[in-house]
């Protein structure tokens, strides 16, 4: 029987905290209360267990263990003390799961408009996986997608069937 093009795991045990604010005034109080720079447009920045990742010019997601949500909800409230802005505990409303083997970009381009073999790491693409919203980037081993929790059946189900034992696509 032939292999999985890619292993699917769900990533359980995340906090995922979304900040909204002038990232120009905000910015350096909101990386120093992060413990993470800024990314660029597009970029993520990770750091050990914590990852911090352009969503738009006004938005950021915070991505850490669960067991640090509290401290950085507060954190991240401070310092945009007199800004206006907007940090949320958005972790209940993600699904998270990682895409690694040796084909996983291929399972990834199935079902996304993008050349996942070509993205650099530390670029963030927000785009559809057949007919949901998700994002992703590369992580040691392939990618880690990120979607809404209302759709995590059926993306689990497209990157399942996705990595299909066989059906890589055909060399360029």
């Amino acid at each position: 029987m032939a292999e999985a093009l890619a292993t699917i795991t769900p990533v359980a045990g995340l906090g995922m905290i979304t900040i909204r604010a002038d990232l120009d005034r905000a910015g350096d109080a909101l990386a120093e209360a992060a413990g993470l720079a800024i990314p660029d447009a597009t970029g993520t920045v990770t750091d050990g267990s914590r990852t911090l990742a352009w969503m738009s010019s006004d938005e950021l997601l915070l991505i850490l263990p669960a067991s640090d949500l509290s401290a950085a909800l507060s954190d991240l409230t401070q310092a945009l003390t007199g800004e206006h802005g907007l940090v949320a505990d958005m972790s209940d409303a993600r699904a998270v799961f990682d895409v690694t083997g040796p084909h996983a970009a291929d399972v990834i381009a199935k079902l996304a408009p993008v050349d996942a073999a070509a993205l650099p790491s530390g670029v963030l693409r927000r785009t559809r996986m057949a007919q949901t919203a998700a994002a992703f980037w590369r992580v040691d081993g392939g990618f880690r997608v990120i979607g809404f929790r209302s759709t995590a059946d059926y993306l689990s189900l497209i990157l399942t069937n996705a990595a299909t034992p066989g059906s890589q696509l055909a060399p360029r």
